[in-house]
């Protein structure tokens, strides 16, 4: 990139978009360049927010604008699949949303595309970028915990009207892929890939999932995880390893602040993230772009594969199909 600001698109206009946007306005190199809905209205209203020069009423469109870098997709789970490869075919880099896509299938199929187009392509697993968890990692790589052989991890809120988006199947709605996947993330963040897992749901009446618990066996560790909108829970994650364990602090996935326990000696560490979080996996996607690079080392294609062949693993165990699972 030769550039000094490198430019944005962003397709999807929700409320993730909104908050995206904001943390993109407090990095210095980024421009919101231009902005996508499927309404024109939408989308002039969200270009005047967030000062973006330009607003589309189709995806189609901001693609083929010449003038864009990268584009940031927020649509719902189903349409991710679609709106990256178009979005590489047409020469942008990309950064989607989690989940990348409904299943390990279509997620190497995305990837597949970035290596053809040799486009910058990478899964927005924020929580991966933030200052906490990236240092507790740090920490547990060079032994300070010693070995990992528990992790504990939940997602839980209470919806108690649930909108179309969290359990439409068409849409990929269910706990487990729009927050089950940030328990699971963890897990494979410090353990790898599991040898077991077992798992347990109960269901809405369109077929999604209102909570799963999931229990991922390892060679010499366990993980017990839960995810759901039935109601709410601690929202703190524990790392324990046999040197010491980490709590990271509500809310774990976009953590502010994380503590240390070791021999019962308790340590406080304030990790402050840039604005909400939203900038980290930004400030990552700049270097990338700017390195050359089609993805990132600390969240590579292969991470966002492994994770979604853990979900579509999770999914069989509970029964939980989805239309596009069967295509």
């Amino acid at each position: 990139m030769t550039q000094e600001k490198i430019k944005w698109g962003i397709v999807g206009l929700g409320n993730i978009a909104h908050q995206f946007c904001k943390d993109l306005s407090l990095i210095q190199d980024a421009e919101i360049y231009a902005v996508a809905s499927r309404g024109k209205v939408k989308a002039h209203h969200f270009a005047t927010i967030h000062k973006a020069s330009k607003s589309y009423g189709s995806y189609k469109e901001l693609f083929e604008d010449p003038d864009i870098d990268i584009v940031y997709i927020a649509t719902p789970h189903s349409s991710h699949k679609e709106l990256s490869i178009q979005a590489m075919k047409e020469g942008k880099h990309v950064i989607c949303e989690k989940p990348l896509a409904i299943n390990g299938k279509d997620a190497q199929e995305m990837v597949a595309v970035s290596k053809e187009t040799n486009r910058f392509f990478m899964e927005a697993f924020w929580s991966r970028f933030n200052p906490s968890i990236e240092e507790v990692y740090q920490k547990s790589q060079e032994g300070e915990l010693g070995d990992i052989k528990y992790i504990h991890a939940d997602f839980d809120f209470h919806v108690s009207e649930p909108v179309k988006r969290l359990i439409d199947l068409e849409l990929g709605g269910g706990a487990l892929l729009d927050v089950g996947v940030y328990p699971v993330f963890l897990s494979y963040l410090f353990l790898g890939m599991p040898e077991k897992i077992q798992a347990s749901a109960t269901f809405y009446e369109s077929g999604a999932d209102e909570q799963t618990s999931i229990i991922l066996q390892y060679t010499n560790a366990q993980a017990i995880l839960h995810c759901g909108f039935a109601s709410n829970s601690g929202m703190e994650a524990t790392i324990s390893g046999t040197k010491g364990r980490v709590v990271l602090n509500r809310m774990w996935h976009e953590t502010q602040s994380y503590s240390l326990i070791q021999n019962e000696n308790k340590q406080d560490f304030s990790r402050p993230t840039l604005g909400k979080g939203y900038a980290h996996e930004a400030i990552e996607c700049h270097q990338c772009l700017r390195d050359g690079k089609i993805e990132s080392e600390k969240w590579s294609h292969q991470d966002s594969m492994n994770l979604m062949a853990l979900v579509d693993r999770v999914k069989k165990e509970i029964g939980l199909v989805y239309p596009q699972d069967e295509e």
